[in-house]
């Protein structure tokens, strides 16, 4: 075995001893070292040269022969060049360490042997493994995951066991810790999982940092990572934003990791002999557990998790908006010539401001609003009501002369139905199909006006008896409505049952055709 080199305090003193004229038995007794080491590096030193000349480089490279130092050191630095490489290949099905050392051996012949390759190698991962301790501050962040184990409940009706998912969410800061079991991960569940969620936080955090699940993450990306349609929403409705974990770096969310943990032991353990026949009970016992977790006291402080969320986190959360979030439906539609868009549910038209003409918008819409964006700015927003093939207009999404026309004339839907249902149900009938008649707004209102204009010539009741008569037919229109009035069509009283055929000699019977 090796001798191993003495330390470099004790080499100088052995020097000092030396040129004081100490012989080497007496310099071995005052040091505490061997003589044969005391003469040997008494011989590998210079005589001649006082103790304060030898810097420490000098004097190890004469007393240690560091020239077998330096070509370790020269293997060394071919070694961790080779473990740049090698890192990225153990990642590949079906390569080893001992094929890349075989690799390794092949390119540098008097390279370490295997033993000593994958000692130095461990090191090399273990330098390029480290974690830093994180701060978390109030209310910036909750962190939610899916657990991977799942729980499940027996339907009563058929004894089939549902499986269930398992959302978990922490906030880092006081450690309070939320659960919910649903079905599935499935953007229905995971939109419940967030209402819930934040219902149980009482506010809302500046980001929720989530996984890379599907639901959420449509591109998994480092740097630039591109969420669901369904995170825009959340984000917007609770004035929060999403954040995603970079691929394959668990360390990024730590905290909820060790939350599932957590909730294996204090959760699943103690409801692991329990048998639930629906969701909601297995949630009821869930929540449960939950509570006694949360109120359970730190180890080494007699606080727990709730008293910290309450005392120094649940008032710097975010108000929560006054209703829950609900899913919208989105559509990608074209602005149409008449600035407005269609949603085929209900045929019902939405303006949009007429700069946008013939531009492809994405709209997102539910039973209460409908929202119109276009490279992902809000141009529009209506009130959803529930009336079909009708038209939902705002005044500023007008050209300047549509706007003009309106102001001169008063020419507006409502203003104009108004009017109409003021001279009667059948006047209101006709002005309502003479407004969807065509997809020119200012060509309906035109005629819609010009229509009600005829009151004021014939009178309101023949006006309501020639749209009565009008609206027997299939077709709406002011022309229509006008030659009635014109030729008194409305004062004749309508016929009633179908007239017999008179007796003529010209006219040949049934019987003519057997």
């Amino acid at each position: 075995m090796a001798q191993k080199p003495i330390a470099m305090e004790q080499l100088k003193q052995i020097l000092q001893l030396q040129q004081d004229g100490i012989g080497i038995r007496e310099i071995a007794r005052r040091t505490g070292i061997s003589r044969n080491s005391v003469r040997k590096y008494i011989g590998l030193l210079a005589k001649d040269a006082p103790v304060e000349a030898w810097d420490n480089k000098t004097l190890a490279d004469r007393a240690y022969g560091n020239d077998s130092l330096n070509h370790d050191t020269d293997r060394l630095q071919q070694l961790i060049i080779h473990f740049q490489y090698a890192q990225g290949e153990l990642n590949k099905t079906g390569v080893t360490r001992q094929l890349i050392w075989q690799e390794y051996i092949g390119q540098h012949p008097d390279g370490y042997v295997y033993s000593h390759y994958c000692h130095h190698l461990n090191l090399y991962l273990k330098n390029r493994d480290l974690s830093m301790h994180l701060e978390y501050h109030v209310a910036d962040m909750i962190m939610i995951d899916f657990a991977g184990k799942k729980l499940s409940y027996i339907d009563p009706s058929t004894g089939e066991v549902i499986q269930c998912q398992t959302f978990v969410a922490i906030l880092p800061f006081s450690g309070l810790i939320f659960c919910l079991a649903v079905h599935t991960q499935q953007t229905a569940d995971f939109t419940t999982c967030i209402n819930a969620m934040l219902r149980f936080y009482s506010g809302v955090p500046a980001t929720i940092l989530c996984d890379n699940l599907k639901t959420a993450v449509t591109q998994p990306s480092r740097y630039e990572p591109v969420f669901t349609d369904i995170c825009h929403q959340l984000s917007e409705h609770y004035n929060t934003t999403f954040s995603a974990t970079r691929p394959y770096s668990p360390r990024d969310k730590v905290m909820v990791e060790r939350a599932v943990n957590i909730v294996y032991t204090h959760v699943y353990a103690p409801l692991r002999n329990r048998e639930f026949t629906s969701l909601q009970t297995l949630n009821a016992a869930m929540q449960e557990q939950l509570l006694l977790l949360n109120n359970k006291p730190y180890k080494h402080t007699p606080c727990s998790r709730w008293y910290y969320f309450e005392q120094q986190e649940r008032s710097a959360l975010k108000a929560l908006p006054t209703e829950p979030f609900s899913a919208k439906k989105v559509a990608t539609l074209t602005v149409q010539r008449n600035y407005h868009i269609q949603l085929s549910e209900d045929h019902h038209y939405f303006s949009v401001p007429y700069v946008h003409v013939g531009k492809k918008v994405k709209v997102l819409y539910d039973h209460r609003t409908v929202e119109i964006y276009l490279d992902y700015q809000r141009i529009a927003l209506h009130i959803r009501n529930s009336h079909k093939k009708a038209y939902t207009t705002l005044a500023e999404h007008m050209p300047p002369h549509h706007q003009h026309m309106q102001q001169i004339k008063g020419w507006n839907r409502d203003d104009l139905l108004s009017k109409a249902n003021r001279i009667g149900a059948s006047t209101h009938q006709a002005a309502v199909l003479m407004l969807e008649n065509s997809i020119y707004i200012e060509q309906n209102y035109k005629a819609c006006f010009g229509m009600l204009m005829l009151a004021k010539k014939y009178g309101t009741g023949r006006l309501e008896a020639a749209c009565r008569r009008i609206l027997q037919g299939t077709r709406v229109n002011y022309t229509m409505i006008k030659n009635v009035l014109e030729r008194g069509l409305d004062k004749q009283l309508p016929q009633v049952g179908t007239p017999p055929t008179p007796t003529h000699e010209n006219i040949r019977g049934k019987e003519h055709y057997q």
